[in-house]
Formats: C-alpha cells, sequence, structure tokens
C-alpha cells in the first residue's frame, strides 16, 4: 500500500516534461496489480484545483475517476489530531502532516511524493 502525494498524480496526469517519468514506474507497478495506491482527500482537492480553476470540468472528472478507483482516505478527528501532532513535533505544513497521518492511519507501507519536506518523518517509508 502506497499512499500517493499530489505531485506525482499531478505530474503523471499532466505528462510532466521532467518530472511524469521519474514516477511512471510506480504508477505502472500499480496498474499491474502489484501494488495498490492510496490518496487523501487533501490530495484530491490539490489535484482537481488545476483543471477546476481553468473550467476543464471534464478533465477534473477523468482526474476524479482515476483517484477514486485508489483507497480514499477520508479526514477522520483522528486523521485530524494524529496531524496536528505530527505537525508540531515535525514542523510539516498542516497538508503534508495530513498526508504522513493518513499514510500511518491505513498502515501503507510508504509515501510516495516530490517534497523535500517529508525528509524528518522517520515512521514511515518516503519514496521521492
Amino acid at each position: 500500500m502506497v499512499l500517493v502525494d499530489s505531485a506525482p498524480i499531478i505530474y503523471l496526469l499532466e505528462y510532466h516534461p521532467r518530472f511524469a517519468a521519474r514516477f511512471r514506474p510506480m504508477f505502472d507497478r500499480q496498474a499491474a496489480g502489484e501494488i495498490v495506491f492510496a490518496v487523501t482527500t487533501i490530495a484530491m482537492a490539490e489535484v482537481l484545483a488545476g483543471p477546476l480553476g481553468k473550467g476543464q470540468e471534464v478533465l477534473a472528472g477523468r482526474y476524479r475517476g482515476v483517484m477514486e478507483s485508489w483507497q480514499v482516505v477520508e479526514l477522520t478527528a483522528d486523521i485530524a489530531e494524529s496531524a496536528a501532532r505530527i505537525r508540531g513535533s515535525l514542523k510539516l505544513k498542516l497538508p503534508d502532516a495530513v498526508q504522513v497521518a493518513s499514510a500511518l492511519a491505513i498502515g501503507a507501507d510508504a509515501l510516495m511524493t516530490h517534497d523535500r519536506d517529508f525528509s524528518a518523518v522517520n515512521a514511515l517509508r518516503v519514496l521521492v
């Protein structure tokens, strides 16, 4: 189980010329059924903000469909409290703390991100 942060999703869906290739092998493994992806509702909001901000409803719907095919992790009160503790102890931004807390809550094996702010996280394998 790999919780996927917003940046790798955006890179892949938008065919980022530099970074899509970095994350493609993990998406290929997921498509082959070798690993399971999870995504937080926070990451979904970040991914959908781009197309929705440009009025691209159909594209946003396609992106949402991709993410809903994975395990969607809702922001519960327990995850929020855990994120607050993580934010306080590791000095992460709140969305990043929510990602870590969510990954821990579902027992994810790793968190895939492109954010170097996760370097202080020791309780979870971070794939950058």
